[in-house]
């Protein structure tokens, strides 16, 4: 992606949250592949917002871009003075462990701190093992998950900090900001210690077509002004794949219905799909159309805001 995810989304690093969010939303809803099959340009521009949208939907991890602290890619920058500082400080904000205290020797060797902490380590739960058995860490990573496969459930994998990788279960129904635990993923210990965990924080990335209420699904159904009139069978696309709905004579905008259990996996089984009606009348009106509604009106007048006729 471009090395500004501001630029990305066609914007400046005064934009607000809202801004950032629109940004991405309109973009999504042009260039987005299914939409463009054969505008690889179009396909690298929606990749490159999406990219840019879960850099700086995060405002922790904006300000850290803002700062220098982070590249475009969410990757550490690395401060004069990086390797002689990271060997005798803190672990990388990207591996820190739940359970560190931080680098006892910071400043420099002494020995009776050295003792003295190994002393506080066999109190603190190792006395169990041999004096050199030492849990490893657990680490932390994020991780942008596709709004689709984080309703439906995948398997994906992350590249580690050491080029290593990772299979990650994304379990169906996964929510914005949801962490996994992966058992044993972590640092590895040393002598008889357990390795500690890997713990996966989750960034769902938005989709043009769906949001997310709870477990329910919104989506907004274009309809035409003889399917809102006569009603009829509607293709809608659902998380799951597209469907038909019926459409009942007489519909208006902003009437919802209901597609009972088309909505993601909850702790009380699946949510709804809530879909919004909106009537779109034809980019053209050819004379057939205007005769009609001429006539119709003329006979029928009717005050939608009063729910009377007119005549």
């Amino acid at each position: 992606m471009t090395k500004d995810p501001y630029a990305a989304l066609g914007l400046t690093k005064e934009a607000s949250a809202d801004d950032i969010k629109k940004a991405y939303r309109k973009i999504a809803r042009t260039d987005h592949p299914d939409l463009n099959p054969d505008d690889p340009r179009a396909e690298a521009r929606f990749k490159a917002a999406g990219q840019a949208y879960d850099l700086l939907k995060d405002p922790e991890q904006r300000r850290r871009f803002d700062a220098g602290e982070i590249d475009a890619s969410g990757t550490e920058q690395a401060p004069r003075g990086y390797y002689r500082d990271t060997a005798r400080g803190p672990e990388n904000p990207y591996t820190q462990s739940r359970t560190s205290q931080g680098n006892p020797f910071q400043g420099g060797f002494d020995a009776d701190d050295f003792f003295a902490n190994f002393a506080r380590g066999q109190g603190a739960g190792f006395s169990r093992g041999a004096p050199g058995d030492v849990p490893g860490q657990d680490v932390q990573y994020r991780l942008g998950v596709p709004f689709l496969d984080a309703a439906l459930g995948t398997r994906t994998r992350i590249t580690l900090p050491d080029g290593g990788t990772l299979e990650v279960k994304i379990p169906e129904g996964a929510r914005d900001g949801q962490t996994l635990r992966l058992r044993g993923k972590g640092t590895p210990g040393h002598g008889a210690g357990q390795p500690g965990d890997a713990f996966i924080t989750l960034d769902v990335i938005p989709n043009p077509d769906f949001e997310r209420d709870g477990d329910d699904i919104l989506v907004t159904l274009p309809i035409t002004i003889d399917e809102a009139i006569l009603g009829g069978k509607v293709p809608v696309r659902t998380v799951s794949g597209t469907v038909k709905v019926s459409v009942p004579a007489g519909a208006s905008s902003g009437q919802v219905l209901r597609l009972k259990g088309r909505g993601v996996k909850g702790r009380n089984g699946k949510g709804d799909q809530r879909i919004t009606l909106r009537i779109v009348s034809p980019s053209r009106i050819d004379n057939a159309l205007k005769t009609f509604m001429e006539g119709w009106r003329a006979e029928h007048a009717y005050d939608p805001r009063t729910g009377k006729e007119t005549k």
